[in-house]
């Protein structure tokens, strides 16, 4: 099996188009199998690991060199990546009803596959004609406001028979996440999430998906944890922290959904350690504890079901949605400890968003790319967050259990820590430099340095 498996990877590597045009045709009934499906692993369940979201820009496009060194990177250290099916890098799957275009689609499975990644599809968004819009995909709405509208309550089974068709063309991609962030699930006149909407939503994909294979894994409700002040009239009274407080309204509609839902294979929620004025509360550093409170919060409700983390921030974005104003080395302190905080929490897997922006030279000026831009020869070189990221599902895949070491008291304020029978990850969580004490050995740390120690 393994050696199929290999060969299989090495054909689509050799196959894979540098210009993203996708060499399959797409079937008129729009379930046919697309390309040679990966070969899933016989022990593939629930849960993932840690890993990435594709969006608009990505390493399925570019320079032939560029994409293959990030395949050939991401093979040596494979993780789950996951694609929505329609925006962030994808288009239309179904312009008009009946009538099928998975090309973009078509282009980020093949990528996964090729790089040795685990497929995860977030089925978000609907097409237009799902939401009130025109049909053809030349009249395809891509402003935010209708990419993140709901389909009408009257097409949630259309919503749901383009789910099974996309799940019929990748018969190797196992999980499958329930839309995204509540998108178009606002009930005005009560000031909530419509939870009954989303639920209602959610129980006939789920249906849907596992009528075309009961081996399929299907997870939701995907929401936004978003915190506030605790003195906000929405604040929860019982989940809050020197953090801040989470909103109730989000609460709520978890509750609903877990009460109400067809069935779960796993559980994905999102979020800041932020709040949702952008207040780092206390700091930077202790901010990334509403992740351990919040995944604490969500494990006691959910049993044994794996919990994921489908996106996480932990720096405010700008005007332009940026989250660009740190050096390298500050943001990826706080992302280990963000990291850590998730694990803590009960959290299995995670997923970063946005791996590639648009453009900017091969160099090191992608903040917060896990590569450099693919669009030259020289891109697709990896930068420190590739490092934390893969180093860190590679050392804590699920199953892992975490162990204390012990931290000189002194050095308990300025360092995080986290450890199994292997390995210890430490953050200083100090722009200078500190000699600490962990797991019985003294060594020197520099500004904001994430370390790495074998037990």
């Amino acid at each position: 099996m393994a050696v199929v498996a290999l060969a299989l990877v090495l054909t689509l590597i050799n196959t894979l188009p540098g210009d993203g045009g996708s060499t399959a045709g797409t079937s008129p009934e729009g379930d046919k199998v697309h390309g040679t499906p990966a070969v899933p692993p016989d022990d593939l369940g629930p849960d993932v690991g840690w890993g990435f979201t594709h969006t608009q820009f990505s390493a399925d496009r570019g320079s032939d060199k560029a994409t293959r060194r990030v395949a050939d990177r991401l093979r040596a250290r494979p993780m789950p990546q996951i694609q929505h099916i329609m925006g962030w890098g994808a288009g239309n799957p179904e312009p008009v009803k009946g009538r099928y275009d998975f090309d973009d689609l078509d282009r980020r499975i093949d990528f996964v596959r090729a790089s040795g990644g685990i497929p995860v599809v977030t089925l978000c968004c609907a097409p237009d004609w799902m939401k009130g819009g025109r049909s053809g995909s030349d009249n395809t709405n891509w402003s935010m406001a209708s990419l993140e509208s709901a389909p009408d309550p009257e097409h949630f089974d259309d919503f749901a028979a383009l789910a099974a068709t996309v799940a019929k063309r990748y018969p190797d991609v196992r999980h499958f996440i329930v839309w995204n962030e509540f998108k178009g699930f606002w009930n005005d006149s009560e000031d909530r999430w419509d939870q009954e909407g989303y639920t209602e939503l959610y129980n006939r994909v789920h249906q849907a998906l596992k009528q075309v294979n009961e081996d399929i894994m299907v997870g939701g409700p995907y929401l936004v944890m978003d915190s506030l002040d605790p003195r906000d009239h929405d604040a929860s009274k019982t989940l809050k922290g020197p953090w801040g407080a989470l909103d109730r309204r989000v609460l709520d509609a978890f509750e609903y959904w877990n009460k109400h839902k067809a069935g779960a294979d796993f559980v994905v929620v999102d979020g800041s350690s932020y709040t949702r004025d952008d207040e780092l509360l206390p700091d930077e550093f202790a901010a990334t504890d509403k992740f351990t409170a919040v995944g604490r919060w969500v494990r006691e409700r959910i049993g044994d079901l794996p919990l994921w983390w489908s996106e996480y921030y932990v720096e405010p974005a700008d005007a332009n949605d940026d989250r660009d104003g740190w050096s390298e080395t500050r943001r990826v302190a706080v992302h280990a400890a963000g990291l850590m905080a998730m694990a803590r929490g009960g959290a299995t897997s995670g997923s970063y968003w946005n791996p590639e922006k648009e453009d900017g030279s091969a160099g090191s000026d992608c903040a917060g790319c896990l590569w450099t831009p693919t669009n030259a020869s020289g891109g697709g070189k990896a930068l420190p967050m590739y490092g934390l990221l893969s180093r860190f599902n590679e050392e804590f895949p699920p199953g892992t259990a975490y162990e204390s070491v012990s931290v000189a008291d002194d050095d308990k304020p300025n360092v995080r820590v986290l450890a199994d029978d292997e390995a210890v990850l430490v953050v200083n969580t100090l722009d200078r430099k500190i000699s600490a004490e962990v797991d019985g050995r003294r060594f020197d740390m520099g500004a904001y340095e994430v370390k790495w120690l074998s037990r």
